[in-house]
């Protein structure tokens, strides 16, 4: 007897530079709001190799854990098919390779929160901002991609 075949969710890819604040930040949020039609991944051109720690703490206030997420370079994403690719910033848009079956690309530029100084309150509200402004715009995808598998009337 043969099996049905598993649908397989398509896979976007969110790419920053060092895979550590934004990227993460846009894959938690798509990932609850989109994880049950969407593969979502997170990857970076030259990934810092940690998730910084003011990216976890302000994804838990808003319910979303991604204390397990960790920086991956967009390389290990070569060999497996990605129809859509995200890039939060400048240097990833410039960098970005075309991946197997991509059919859509889109730059949605993100200020890094990593690069803000002053006070640990201080960096915290420019953690939260672009939180804030990442959310905005993937949730309001994700209600998009939604949309696109509701059926035809």
């Amino acid at each position: 007897m043969q099996t049905p075949r598993q649908k397989v969710n398509p896979t976007v890819l969110i790419l920053c530079t060092g895979n550590s604040c934004r990227s993460h930040l846009a894959e938690g949020i798509l990932q609850a709001a989109a994880g049950d039609i969407l593969n979502v991944q997170s990857a970076g051109s030259s990934p810092a190799g940690y998730v910084h720690p003011l990216a976890i703490r302000v994804m838990k206030e808003i319910g979303i854990d991604i204390s397990d997420h960790h920086s991956k370079h967009m390389n290990d994403f070569l060999n497996q098919p990605v129809e859509t690719v995200i890039t939060v910033c400048g240097n990833a848009d410039q960098a970005c390779p075309i991946f197997p079956g991509q059919l859509n690309r889109h730059h949605w530029g993100f200020y890094d929160p990593a690069h803000a100084i002053g006070t640990d309150n201080e960096k915290l509200a420019v953690f939260r901002q672009a939180r804030d402004q990442i959310k905005m715009v993937f949730e309001a995808y994700a209600a998009g991609r939604r949309d696109q598998t509701k059926p035809k009337k």
